[in-house]
This record gives C-alpha cells, structure tokens and sequence, in this order.
C-alpha cells in the first residue's frame, strides 16, 4: 500500500491556490506533467464535483475523477483508471486552510498496486515519486 501525506504553506491565497490546482486542463504548466485533459466537466461546476481528467507523466497515465469539490478549501479525486499498471486508489483529497495570506495545503494520496510479486516495489516507487510530483507542483503554484 501507498501513503502520500504532503504539508506544504504557500505563499499565496487561497483562492489562488485553489484556482491553480483545480483547473484540470492546465496541469502541463506544472513540471514533469506531459499531458492534462478535462475529459468531462463537472455538474455544477466546470471543474467540479463529476469531472474527470486525464493526467499523463512520462508512460504514467492516470483517469482521475473530482468525487468532491468545496471551493475553496477541499477537493477529492479517485484514480478510476491508470497505465501503464493498475492502481486501486482509495483515497485522493487536497485540503487547502487559509494562514493570514497565505495557504496552507494538505495532499494525500493512498491506494496500492494489485500487481503480484512486484506490488509493494510499485507502492513504494509511488510513494516516493508522487512525494516528490506533489512537492514540485505546489512549488510551481507559488510561483505562478
């Protein structure tokens, strides 16, 4: 099994942040991100509760449905679909808390790689690979 937990306070506000991390399309402007498609807009919302985006790194393509979407400050997502292995996600959730001007955000990820002998490499390759795309992507929001 995976456990992803970042903490990171950016320097910037809240809605910014916000703004930034759920405009699904736009994912390309984030380094190591080759691809980002907004498949299906949300029901409320454009990029809201319903969505479901297509982000790609390297071979890495992952299905990602928005299962909950409170602006400014919560969004879930589920890895529905994913190559090119399987991933069973079971929990996606970006929770964002204002800091004065700044914003304080939560990332976490977990879920596991159904792949037998090899399964628990893949989780810990995740792990340390997403640590590392979470922690640069939130630096690139603070830059933009």
């Amino acid at each position: 099994m995976f456990r992803i937990h970042v903490e990171r306070t950016l320097a910037k506000d809240i809605d910014s942040v916000f703004d930034a991390i759920s405009d699904h399309a736009r994912y390309e402007r984030f380094p190591g991100v080759d691809k980002s498609v907004l498949v299906e807009e949300g029901a409320e919302e454009k990029n809201g509760a319903g969505a479901l985006r297509i982000i790609g790194a390297g071979p890495l393509e992952l299905y990602e449905r928005i299962t909950r979407f409170e602006r400014p400050s919560l969004m879930h997502y589920r890895i529905e679909k994913s190559s090119p292995f399987s991933v069973r996600h079971d929990k996606g959730e970006i929770l964002l808390q204002p800091e004065g001007e700044r914003t304080r955000v939560t990332w976490i990820s977990e879920g596991r790689v159904p792949v037998p002998v090899l399964g628990r490499v893949l989780d810990r390759f995740a792990e340390r690979t997403f640590i590392r795309a979470f922690n640069s992507l939130l630096k690139a929001v603070e830059r933009l």
